[in-house]
Protein backbone atom coordinates (compact mmCIF):
# COMPACT_ATOMS: atom_id res chain seq x y z
CA UNK A 1 0.00 0.00 0.00
CA UNK A 2 1.57 3.35 -1.13
CA UNK A 3 2.43 6.05 1.15
CA UNK A 4 0.00 8.61 0.19
CA UNK A 5 -2.70 5.86 0.53
CA UNK A 6 -2.24 4.77 3.74
CA UNK A 7 -2.03 8.63 4.68
CA UNK A 8 -5.25 9.41 2.87
CA UNK A 9 -6.65 6.08 4.66
CA UNK A 10 -5.73 7.65 7.98
CA UNK A 11 -7.12 10.62 7.42
CA UNK A 12 -10.24 9.56 5.59
CA UNK A 13 -10.87 6.99 8.73
CA UNK A 14 -10.21 9.50 11.90
CA UNK A 15 -12.95 12.38 10.07
CA UNK A 16 -15.21 9.08 9.51
CA UNK A 17 -14.80 8.20 13.34
CA UNK A 18 -15.23 11.79 14.59
CA UNK A 19 -18.27 11.97 12.00
CA UNK A 20 -19.66 8.69 13.18
CA UNK A 21 -19.66 10.01 17.39
CA UNK A 22 -21.44 12.82 15.90
CA UNK A 23 -23.83 10.87 13.97
CA UNK A 24 -24.52 8.97 17.19
CA UNK A 25 -25.27 11.62 19.17
CA UNK A 26 -27.85 13.20 16.01
CA UNK A 27 -29.54 9.42 15.69
CA UNK A 28 -29.68 8.48 19.29
CA UNK A 29 -30.13 11.23 21.31
CA UNK A 30 -31.18 14.00 19.17
CA UNK A 31 -33.59 12.69 16.70
CA UNK A 32 -35.49 10.23 18.46
CA UNK A 33 -36.10 12.84 21.78
CA UNK A 34 -36.86 15.84 19.63
CA UNK A 35 -39.09 14.79 16.71
CA UNK A 36 -41.31 11.87 16.48
CA UNK A 37 -40.87 8.88 14.90
CA UNK A 38 -42.82 9.58 11.47
CA UNK A 39 -40.57 12.43 11.63
CA UNK A 40 -37.33 10.85 12.25
CA UNK A 41 -39.06 8.00 9.16
CA UNK A 42 -39.70 10.96 6.77
CA UNK A 43 -36.68 12.72 7.05
CA UNK A 44 -35.04 9.39 6.53
CA UNK A 45 -36.80 8.64 3.42
CA UNK A 46 -36.34 11.93 2.21
CA UNK A 47 -32.41 11.23 1.95
CA UNK A 48 -32.82 7.84 0.98
CA UNK A 49 -35.33 8.63 -2.38
CA UNK A 50 -32.61 11.54 -3.17
CA UNK A 51 -30.20 9.25 -2.69
CA UNK A 52 -31.48 6.88 -5.62
CA UNK A 53 -32.43 9.71 -7.51
CA UNK A 54 -28.89 10.85 -7.66
CA UNK A 55 -27.59 7.42 -8.40
CA UNK A 56 -29.92 6.86 -11.30
CA UNK A 57 -29.30 10.60 -12.68
CA UNK A 58 -25.43 9.37 -12.62
CA UNK A 59 -25.82 7.17 -15.18
CA UNK A 60 -22.45 5.52 -14.04
CA UNK A 61 -20.19 8.08 -14.67
CA UNK A 62 -19.33 8.16 -10.93
CA UNK A 63 -17.63 4.61 -11.34
CA UNK A 64 -16.77 5.96 -15.08
CA UNK A 65 -14.29 8.67 -13.45
CA UNK A 66 -12.90 6.16 -10.92
CA UNK A 67 -12.20 3.43 -14.35
CA UNK A 68 -10.93 5.91 -17.02
CA UNK A 69 -9.32 9.03 -15.46
CA UNK A 70 -6.10 7.39 -15.72
CA UNK A 71 -6.00 7.80 -19.70
CA UNK A 72 -7.11 11.09 -19.25
CA UNK A 73 -4.70 12.82 -16.34
CA UNK A 74 -2.98 16.11 -17.50
CA UNK A 75 -3.20 19.02 -15.49
CA UNK A 76 -1.00 20.86 -18.35
CA UNK A 77 -3.91 20.04 -20.08
CA UNK A 78 -7.14 20.41 -18.10
CA UNK A 79 -6.92 16.64 -17.86
CA UNK A 80 -9.08 16.89 -21.70
CA UNK A 81 -11.98 18.11 -20.43
CA UNK A 82 -12.64 14.77 -18.72
CA UNK A 83 -14.73 17.07 -15.88
CA UNK A 84 -17.06 18.54 -18.25
CA UNK A 85 -17.82 15.00 -19.48
CA UNK A 86 -18.70 13.52 -16.18
CA UNK A 87 -20.64 16.73 -15.14
CA UNK A 88 -22.68 17.14 -18.72
CA UNK A 89 -24.02 13.53 -18.91
CA UNK A 90 -25.35 13.01 -15.39
CA UNK A 91 -27.18 16.16 -15.25
CA UNK A 92 -28.65 15.37 -18.68
CA UNK A 93 -30.00 12.48 -16.90
CA UNK A 94 -31.41 14.36 -13.59
CA UNK A 95 -33.40 16.71 -16.17
CA UNK A 96 -35.10 13.18 -17.68
CA UNK A 97 -35.26 11.65 -14.27
CA UNK A 98 -36.88 14.85 -12.96
CA UNK A 99 -39.47 14.44 -15.61
CA UNK A 100 -40.53 11.11 -14.91
CA UNK A 101 -40.47 11.75 -11.27
CA UNK A 102 -42.92 14.92 -11.80
CA UNK A 103 -45.09 12.46 -14.33
CA UNK A 104 -44.92 9.44 -12.01
CA UNK A 105 -45.95 11.04 -8.91
CA UNK A 106 -50.23 9.58 -8.77
CA UNK A 107 -48.24 6.81 -8.45
CA UNK A 108 -46.40 7.98 -5.45
CA UNK A 109 -49.06 9.01 -3.83
CA UNK A 110 -51.29 6.03 -4.38
CA UNK A 111 -48.54 3.77 -3.01
CA UNK A 112 -47.91 5.99 0.38
CA UNK A 113 -51.42 7.72 0.93
CA UNK A 114 -53.19 5.19 3.34
CA UNK A 115 -49.80 5.17 5.70
CA UNK A 116 -47.81 7.16 4.86
CA UNK A 117 -49.10 10.70 3.64
CA UNK A 118 -47.00 12.84 5.12
CA UNK A 119 -44.60 12.32 2.79
CA UNK A 120 -46.61 13.40 -0.16
CA UNK A 121 -46.73 17.11 1.50
CA UNK A 122 -42.54 17.07 0.68
CA UNK A 123 -42.67 15.44 -2.63
CA UNK A 124 -41.12 18.36 -4.22
CA UNK A 125 -38.44 18.48 -2.10
CA UNK A 126 -36.59 15.54 -2.78
CA UNK A 127 -35.45 17.44 -6.31
CA UNK A 128 -32.99 19.62 -4.86
CA UNK A 129 -31.98 17.26 -2.19
CA UNK A 130 -31.52 14.82 -5.29
CA UNK A 131 -29.53 17.34 -7.22
CA UNK A 132 -27.27 18.56 -4.33
CA UNK A 133 -26.93 15.16 -3.68
CA UNK A 134 -25.88 13.81 -7.56
CA UNK A 135 -23.49 16.89 -7.69
CA UNK A 136 -21.64 16.31 -4.22
CA UNK A 137 -20.90 12.95 -5.65
CA UNK A 138 -19.55 13.50 -9.09
CA UNK A 139 -17.37 15.89 -7.64
CA UNK A 140 -16.44 13.45 -4.96
CA UNK A 141 -15.37 11.12 -7.87
CA UNK A 142 -13.58 13.83 -9.36
CA UNK A 143 -11.26 14.21 -6.37
CA UNK A 144 -11.03 10.51 -5.60
CA UNK A 145 -9.64 10.35 -9.52
CA UNK A 146 -7.24 12.90 -8.07
CA UNK A 147 -6.31 11.01 -5.15
CA UNK A 148 -7.69 13.88 -2.93
CA UNK A 149 -10.47 12.55 -0.65
CA UNK A 150 -9.55 13.65 2.50
CA UNK A 151 -12.15 17.21 2.14
CA UNK A 152 -14.79 15.69 0.80
CA UNK A 153 -14.80 13.06 3.61
CA UNK A 154 -14.50 15.62 5.73
CA UNK A 155 -17.63 17.87 4.35
CA UNK A 156 -20.10 14.47 4.16
CA UNK A 157 -19.23 13.10 7.67
CA UNK A 158 -18.56 16.01 9.43
CA UNK A 159 -19.50 19.31 8.51
CA UNK A 160 -22.93 18.11 7.61
CA UNK A 161 -23.21 16.09 11.20
CA UNK A 162 -21.84 19.07 13.04
CA UNK A 163 -24.44 21.11 11.08
CA UNK A 164 -27.30 18.71 11.26
CA UNK A 165 -26.95 19.14 15.32
CA UNK A 166 -27.19 22.89 15.18
CA UNK A 167 -30.35 21.91 13.06
CA UNK A 168 -31.54 19.76 15.81
CA UNK A 169 -30.73 22.26 18.34
CA UNK A 170 -32.59 25.00 16.63
CA UNK A 171 -35.69 23.07 15.88
CA UNK A 172 -36.05 21.68 19.63
CA UNK A 173 -35.83 25.41 20.91
CA UNK A 174 -39.05 26.22 18.61
CA UNK A 175 -37.59 28.30 16.49
CA UNK A 176 -38.25 26.74 13.71
CA UNK A 177 -41.24 24.43 12.16
CA UNK A 178 -41.14 21.03 10.96
CA UNK A 179 -40.77 22.40 7.55
CA UNK A 180 -38.47 24.75 7.59
CA UNK A 181 -35.88 21.76 9.92
CA UNK A 182 -36.47 19.88 5.77
CA UNK A 183 -35.77 23.09 4.00
CA UNK A 184 -32.80 24.07 5.86
CA UNK A 185 -31.62 20.38 5.80
CA UNK A 186 -31.75 20.96 1.76
CA UNK A 187 -30.04 23.91 2.40
CA UNK A 188 -26.89 22.19 4.10
CA UNK A 189 -26.07 19.83 1.74
CA UNK A 190 -25.67 22.84 -1.03
CA UNK A 191 -23.02 23.88 1.22
CA UNK A 192 -21.47 20.24 1.20
CA UNK A 193 -21.38 21.28 -2.64
CA UNK A 194 -19.95 24.71 -2.53
CA UNK A 195 -17.45 23.42 0.37
CA UNK A 196 -15.94 20.99 -2.76
CA UNK A 197 -16.02 23.51 -5.70
CA UNK A 198 -14.11 25.94 -3.59
CA UNK A 199 -12.00 22.98 -2.90
CA UNK A 200 -11.18 22.04 -6.38
CA UNK A 201 -10.94 25.69 -7.35
CA UNK A 202 -8.21 25.68 -4.81
CA UNK A 203 -6.62 23.04 -6.08
CA UNK A 204 -6.37 24.72 -9.63
CA UNK A 205 -8.14 21.76 -11.06
CA UNK A 206 -12.03 23.16 -11.52
CA UNK A 207 -11.92 22.45 -15.28
CA UNK A 208 -15.26 22.51 -16.86
CA UNK A 209 -14.64 23.68 -20.65
CA UNK A 210 -14.86 20.63 -22.94
CA UNK A 211 -12.08 19.25 -24.98
CA UNK A 212 -13.71 17.11 -27.88
CA UNK A 213 -9.99 16.26 -28.39
CA UNK A 214 -9.66 14.40 -25.30
CA UNK A 215 -12.01 11.90 -26.51
CA UNK A 216 -9.24 10.80 -28.62
CA UNK A 217 -7.94 8.78 -25.45
CA UNK A 218 -9.85 6.69 -25.21
CA UNK A 219 -12.73 4.96 -27.27
CA UNK A 220 -15.54 7.20 -26.37
CA UNK A 221 -17.90 3.90 -27.54
CA UNK A 222 -16.53 1.84 -24.87
CA UNK A 223 -16.84 4.56 -22.46
CA UNK A 224 -20.27 4.92 -23.00
CA UNK A 225 -20.57 1.15 -23.08
CA UNK A 226 -18.62 0.83 -19.62
CA UNK A 227 -20.93 3.85 -18.13
CA UNK A 228 -24.30 1.88 -19.15
CA UNK A 229 -23.06 -1.32 -17.51
CA UNK A 230 -22.14 0.26 -14.47
CA UNK A 231 -25.30 2.31 -14.49
CA UNK A 232 -27.26 -1.05 -14.48
CA UNK A 233 -24.92 -2.16 -11.69
CA UNK A 234 -25.47 0.84 -9.81
CA UNK A 235 -29.34 0.36 -10.26
CA UNK A 236 -29.46 -2.80 -8.68
CA UNK A 237 -27.23 -1.91 -6.03
CA UNK A 238 -29.21 1.22 -4.99
CA UNK A 239 -32.04 -1.26 -5.25
CA UNK A 240 -30.44 -3.49 -2.39
CA UNK A 241 -29.53 -0.79 -0.07
CA UNK A 242 -32.97 0.98 0.04
CA UNK A 243 -35.76 -0.77 -1.18
CA UNK A 244 -36.33 -2.06 2.70
CA UNK A 245 -36.36 1.65 4.08
CA UNK A 246 -39.12 2.59 1.02
CA UNK A 247 -41.31 -0.82 1.40
CA UNK A 248 -40.99 -0.18 5.60
CA UNK A 249 -42.43 3.48 4.98
CA UNK A 250 -45.21 2.66 3.02
CA UNK A 251 -46.42 0.38 6.06
CA UNK A 252 -45.49 3.08 8.50
CA UNK A 253 -43.28 6.25 8.61
CA UNK A 254 -42.77 5.87 12.42
CA UNK A 255 -41.39 2.00 11.70
CA UNK A 256 -39.01 3.10 9.23
CA UNK A 257 -38.02 5.58 11.10
CA UNK A 258 -36.97 2.52 13.71
CA UNK A 259 -35.71 1.16 11.70
CA UNK A 260 -33.23 3.77 10.10
CA UNK A 261 -32.01 4.41 13.49
CA UNK A 262 -31.02 0.96 13.73
CA UNK A 263 -29.58 1.13 10.69
CA UNK A 264 -27.36 3.75 11.48
CA UNK A 265 -25.74 2.52 14.49
CA UNK A 266 -24.77 -0.44 12.82
CA UNK A 267 -23.55 1.61 9.84
CA UNK A 268 -19.91 2.49 11.99
CA UNK A 269 -18.84 -1.33 11.52
CA UNK A 270 -18.55 -0.01 7.51
CA UNK A 271 -16.45 3.11 8.29
CA UNK A 272 -13.07 1.71 7.74
CA UNK A 273 -14.02 -0.10 4.25
CA UNK A 274 -15.75 3.37 2.92
CA UNK A 275 -12.81 5.28 3.81
CA UNK A 276 -10.14 2.91 2.10
CA UNK A 277 -12.33 2.10 -0.44
CA UNK A 278 -12.18 5.75 -1.48
CA UNK A 279 -8.49 5.27 -1.83
CA UNK A 280 -8.23 1.94 -3.10
CA UNK A 281 -11.06 2.04 -6.07
CA UNK A 282 -8.78 4.47 -8.28
CA UNK A 283 -5.77 2.19 -6.77
CA UNK A 284 -7.15 -0.75 -7.93
CA UNK A 285 -7.62 0.79 -11.32
CA UNK A 286 -4.05 1.70 -11.77
CA UNK A 287 -2.85 -1.90 -10.69
CA UNK A 288 -5.02 -2.92 -13.46
CA UNK A 289 -3.29 -0.55 -16.05
CA UNK A 290 -0.21 -2.05 -15.08
CA UNK A 291 -1.58 -5.59 -14.96
CA UNK A 292 0.49 -6.19 -11.76
CA UNK A 293 -1.71 -8.81 -9.91
CA UNK A 294 1.10 -9.28 -7.40
CA UNK A 295 0.14 -5.89 -5.66
CA UNK A 296 -3.45 -6.82 -6.44
CA UNK A 297 -3.12 -9.49 -4.21
CA UNK A 298 -1.15 -7.74 -1.41
CA UNK A 299 -4.20 -5.15 -1.21
CA UNK A 300 -6.78 -7.20 -1.40
CA UNK A 301 -5.51 -8.98 1.79
CA UNK A 302 -3.94 -5.73 3.51
CA UNK A 303 -7.15 -4.36 3.34
CA UNK A 304 -9.57 -7.10 4.22
CA UNK A 305 -7.47 -7.76 7.40
CA UNK A 306 -7.63 -3.84 8.65
CA UNK A 307 -11.68 -3.90 7.41
CA UNK A 308 -12.31 -6.65 9.57
CA UNK A 309 -9.92 -5.79 12.59
CA UNK A 310 -11.73 -1.75 13.16
CA UNK A 311 -14.99 -3.50 11.63
CA UNK A 312 -15.14 -6.14 14.41
CA UNK A 313 -14.28 -4.19 17.40
CA UNK A 314 -16.86 -1.93 16.46
CA UNK A 315 -19.31 -4.74 16.11
CA UNK A 316 -18.55 -6.18 19.60
CA UNK A 317 -19.22 -2.67 21.40
CA UNK A 318 -22.17 -2.14 19.70
CA UNK A 319 -23.58 -5.05 20.46
CA UNK A 320 -22.04 -5.60 24.12
CA UNK A 321 -23.77 -2.64 24.91
CA UNK A 322 -26.49 -2.37 23.05
CA UNK A 323 -29.48 -2.63 25.98
CA UNK A 324 -27.61 0.36 27.42
CA UNK A 325 -27.61 2.36 24.01
CA UNK A 326 -31.57 1.74 23.50
CA UNK A 327 -31.80 3.19 26.94
CA UNK A 328 -30.82 6.57 25.58
CA UNK A 329 -34.13 6.58 23.28
CA UNK A 330 -37.62 6.65 23.47
CA UNK A 331 -39.09 3.01 24.42
CA UNK A 332 -40.76 2.87 20.99
CA UNK A 333 -37.30 2.05 19.74
CA UNK A 334 -36.33 -0.85 21.31
CA UNK A 335 -37.66 -2.86 18.82
CA UNK A 336 -34.83 -2.68 16.39
CA UNK A 337 -32.52 -4.75 18.51
CA UNK A 338 -32.71 -7.84 16.38
CA UNK A 339 -32.52 -5.38 13.15
CA UNK A 340 -28.92 -4.14 14.36
CA UNK A 341 -28.19 -7.80 14.93
CA UNK A 342 -29.15 -8.59 11.38
CA UNK A 343 -27.11 -6.10 9.87
CA UNK A 344 -24.10 -6.04 11.40
CA UNK A 345 -24.13 -9.54 10.40
CA UNK A 346 -24.59 -8.42 7.02
CA UNK A 347 -21.80 -6.06 7.16
CA UNK A 348 -18.85 -8.14 8.84
CA UNK A 349 -19.61 -10.50 5.90
CA UNK A 350 -19.21 -7.29 3.40
CA UNK A 351 -15.82 -6.21 5.38
CA UNK A 352 -15.03 -10.30 5.49
CA UNK A 353 -14.98 -10.42 1.72
CA UNK A 354 -12.74 -7.10 1.00
CA UNK A 355 -12.37 -5.39 -2.54
CA UNK A 356 -13.77 -7.97 -4.18
CA UNK A 357 -16.81 -5.75 -6.16
CA UNK A 358 -13.75 -2.83 -6.55
CA UNK A 359 -11.50 -5.66 -8.17
CA UNK A 360 -14.22 -6.83 -10.93
CA UNK A 361 -16.11 -3.21 -11.41
CA UNK A 362 -12.66 -1.88 -12.66
CA UNK A 363 -11.63 -5.03 -14.70
CA UNK A 364 -12.90 -6.34 -18.16
CA UNK A 365 -15.10 -8.66 -16.36
CA UNK A 366 -17.32 -5.91 -15.16
CA UNK A 367 -20.22 -7.41 -17.13
CA UNK A 368 -20.26 -10.15 -14.70
CA UNK A 369 -20.22 -8.32 -11.63
CA UNK A 370 -23.68 -6.55 -13.18
CA UNK A 371 -25.32 -9.97 -13.58
CA UNK A 372 -24.40 -10.57 -10.01
CA UNK A 373 -25.94 -7.35 -8.74
CA UNK A 374 -29.03 -7.21 -11.17
CA UNK A 375 -29.82 -11.18 -9.23
CA UNK A 376 -28.91 -9.95 -6.13
CA UNK A 377 -31.07 -6.82 -6.88
CA UNK A 378 -34.73 -9.30 -7.79
CA UNK A 379 -33.69 -11.22 -5.03
CA UNK A 380 -33.63 -8.37 -2.21
CA UNK A 381 -37.07 -6.78 -3.88
CA UNK A 382 -38.24 -10.68 -3.42
CA UNK A 383 -37.05 -11.52 0.13
CA UNK A 384 -38.48 -8.10 1.45
CA UNK A 385 -41.72 -8.60 0.28
CA UNK A 386 -41.88 -12.01 1.66
CA UNK A 387 -40.12 -11.46 4.83
CA UNK A 388 -41.17 -7.67 5.56
CA UNK A 389 -45.38 -9.14 6.15
CA UNK A 390 -44.35 -11.90 8.64
CA UNK A 391 -41.99 -9.62 10.48
CA UNK A 392 -41.72 -6.06 9.85
CA UNK A 393 -38.86 -4.10 10.57
CA UNK A 394 -37.07 -7.87 11.46
CA UNK A 395 -37.98 -9.65 8.42
CA UNK A 396 -36.35 -5.81 6.58
CA UNK A 397 -33.42 -6.69 8.19
CA UNK A 398 -33.00 -10.20 7.48
CA UNK A 399 -33.76 -9.91 3.71
CA UNK A 400 -30.58 -7.39 3.50
CA UNK A 401 -28.63 -10.09 5.72
CA UNK A 402 -29.12 -12.04 3.34
CA UNK A 403 -29.12 -10.37 0.15
CA UNK A 404 -25.51 -9.06 1.04
CA UNK A 405 -23.91 -12.53 1.92
CA UNK A 406 -25.20 -13.98 -1.07
CA UNK A 407 -23.98 -11.12 -3.12
CA UNK A 408 -20.34 -10.82 -1.85
CA UNK A 409 -19.95 -14.67 -1.69
CA UNK A 410 -20.50 -14.86 -5.28
CA UNK A 411 -18.05 -12.16 -6.06
CA UNK A 412 -15.32 -13.63 -4.12
CA UNK A 413 -16.05 -17.35 -5.38
CA UNK A 414 -15.89 -15.78 -9.21
CA UNK A 415 -12.84 -13.21 -8.05
CA UNK A 416 -10.89 -16.36 -7.16
CA UNK A 417 -12.10 -18.41 -9.63
CA UNK A 418 -10.59 -15.87 -12.40
CA UNK A 419 -7.97 -14.25 -11.29
CA UNK A 420 -6.92 -16.77 -8.59
CA UNK A 421 -6.74 -14.24 -5.37
CA UNK A 422 -8.57 -13.83 -2.53
CA UNK A 423 -8.60 -12.18 0.59
CA UNK A 424 -8.31 -14.27 3.85
CA UNK A 425 -5.22 -15.57 5.50
CA UNK A 426 -5.10 -16.90 8.76
CA UNK A 427 -5.05 -13.82 10.52
CA UNK A 428 -8.61 -13.19 9.45
CA UNK A 429 -9.71 -16.37 11.41
CA UNK A 430 -7.48 -15.19 14.52
CA UNK A 431 -9.07 -11.86 14.49
CA UNK A 432 -12.67 -13.15 14.55
CA UNK A 433 -11.84 -15.72 17.33
CA UNK A 434 -10.42 -12.31 19.64
CA UNK A 435 -13.46 -11.14 18.88
CA UNK A 436 -15.98 -13.61 19.71
CA UNK A 437 -13.58 -13.85 23.40
CA UNK A 438 -13.97 -10.17 24.12
CA UNK A 439 -17.52 -10.16 23.53
CA UNK A 440 -17.75 -13.75 25.77
CA UNK A 441 -16.14 -11.32 28.52
CA UNK A 442 -18.38 -8.45 28.02
CA UNK A 443 -21.13 -11.13 29.22
CA UNK A 444 -19.17 -12.17 32.28
CA UNK A 445 -19.56 -8.61 33.82
CA UNK A 446 -22.77 -7.67 35.59
CA UNK A 447 -25.02 -4.46 34.93
CA UNK A 448 -23.68 -1.77 37.01
CA UNK A 449 -26.75 -0.22 37.79
CA UNK A 450 -25.80 3.27 35.94
CA UNK A 451 -25.80 3.13 32.62
CA UNK A 452 -23.32 5.70 31.96
CA UNK A 453 -20.87 3.92 34.07
CA UNK A 454 -21.72 0.39 32.81
CA UNK A 455 -21.13 1.81 29.18
CA UNK A 456 -18.21 2.75 30.28
CA UNK A 457 -16.52 0.05 31.92
CA UNK A 458 -18.35 -2.86 29.16
CA UNK A 459 -16.52 -0.60 26.53
CA UNK A 460 -12.94 -0.25 28.26
CA UNK A 461 -13.25 -4.51 28.80
CA UNK A 462 -13.98 -5.11 25.26
CA UNK A 463 -11.78 -2.71 23.97
CA UNK A 464 -8.99 -4.01 26.63
CA UNK A 465 -9.11 -8.00 25.59
CA UNK A 466 -9.65 -7.78 22.22
CA UNK A 467 -6.30 -4.91 22.05
CA UNK A 468 -4.16 -7.23 24.11
CA UNK A 469 -5.29 -9.92 22.03
CA UNK A 470 -4.90 -8.31 19.08
CA UNK A 471 -1.41 -6.93 19.64
CA UNK A 472 -0.04 -9.78 22.20
CA UNK A 473 -0.74 -12.07 19.04
CA UNK A 474 0.73 -10.21 16.46
CA UNK A 475 -2.27 -10.30 14.48
CA UNK A 476 -1.38 -7.21 12.10
CA UNK A 477 2.57 -6.64 13.04
CA UNK A 478 1.95 -3.09 11.28
CA UNK A 479 0.08 -2.41 13.83
CA UNK A 480 2.41 -2.82 16.49
CA UNK A 481 4.93 -1.42 14.73
CA UNK A 482 2.72 1.88 14.35
CA UNK A 483 1.97 1.50 18.38
CA UNK A 484 5.85 1.39 19.11
CA UNK A 485 6.76 4.08 16.69
CA UNK A 486 3.71 6.49 19.03
CA UNK A 487 5.02 5.62 22.17
CA UNK A 488 8.75 6.72 20.96
CA UNK A 489 7.54 9.76 19.96
CA UNK A 490 5.62 10.91 23.20
CA UNK A 491 7.33 9.03 25.57
CA UNK A 492 11.21 8.77 24.37
CA UNK A 493 10.91 4.96 25.71
CA UNK A 494 12.42 2.40 23.31
CA UNK A 495 9.86 -0.75 23.44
Amino acid sequence: MSKQLQREGIWNTLISYTGIVIGYVNTILLFPNFLDAEQVGLTRLLITISTMFAQFSALGFMNMSTRYFPYFRDKEKQHHGFLFLLLSVPLLGFMVLTVLFLLFKPLVVNYYQENSALLIDYYYYIIPLALFTLLFELFSAYLRSLFKTIVSSFAKDLLLRLLTSLLIFVFSLGWIDFRDFVLLYIGLNSVLVLVLVVYILWLKQLFVWPKWSGLALFPLREMLVFGFFTFLGNVSTTIITTVDQVMIASYSLGANGIYTTAFFMTSAIMVPARSIYKIANPQVAEYWKEQDMKKMDRLYKQITLINLIVGLLLFIGIWGNIDTIFSFMPEAYRAGKYVVLFLSMARIVDLATGINGIILATSEKFRWDLLFSVVLALLTVWTNLYFIPLYGINGAALASMISYVIINLARLFFVQWVYKIQPFALSSVTVTVIAALALGASYLLPYLGNKYLDLALRSLLLVGVYGSLLLGLKVYPEMNAWLRQIVRRFTGLKI
